[in-house]
Parts: C-alpha cells; structure tokens; sequence
C-alpha cells in the first residue's frame, strides 16, 4: 500500500497508550470497537493488522415466528407440557 504524504508520528505515553492519527483512521476505516493486532518478524519490523469489531450486524434483524405455543408449551428448561400436545401433534 502506497502512503500519501508525510508519515505521521504519535508519542507512546507513560502506560503505553498510542494513538492513531485521524488520517490514518479515516483512510483505513478504522472505527471504534475495531481492534489492532500487532506483530513483529525476526529483524523487528512491525505490522498492524486491523480485526473489524463491528456492532449491529443484526440490528436491522426481525425475529421470525416458527409457530407453536413457545413459552405457552415447554417450561425455561424447555421441557415439554404433555397437556399441550394430542395424538394429532
């Protein structure tokens, strides 16, 4: 990957805490909740992988009716109520 413009520097605090310019956040789509993994070879280069954390994957999501009385049929350990169900179930 190609970098534009000068690199960026940030200054690693007292307990270790670094951040990441806005720039190269914005560039790299890196979003709160994402995490970096970082790595380092045998001559001490460094190599930062992004791991997308992303929430709300499913908050569009409509929960579907399978039928059935549900809560109205088996108990929390979903067992069955024997009066429930007939020679027809």
């Amino acid at each position: 990957m190609a970098t534009q413009g000068p690199p960026e520097e940030t200054k690693v605090s007292d307990s270790g805490v670094v951040t990441v310019p806005a720039s190269i956040r914005q560039r790299l789509d890196i979003e709160p909740g994402d995490k970096l993994r970082w790595n380092t070879d045998d001559q001490g280069n460094l190599t930062v992988e992004i791991v997308r954390e992303r929430y709300g994957a499913f908050e569009d999501f409509e929960p579907v009716s399978m039928g059935g009385g549900g809560s109205d049929t088996h108990d929390l350990a979903g067992h069955g109520d024997d009066a429930a169900f007939t020679e027809d179930s």
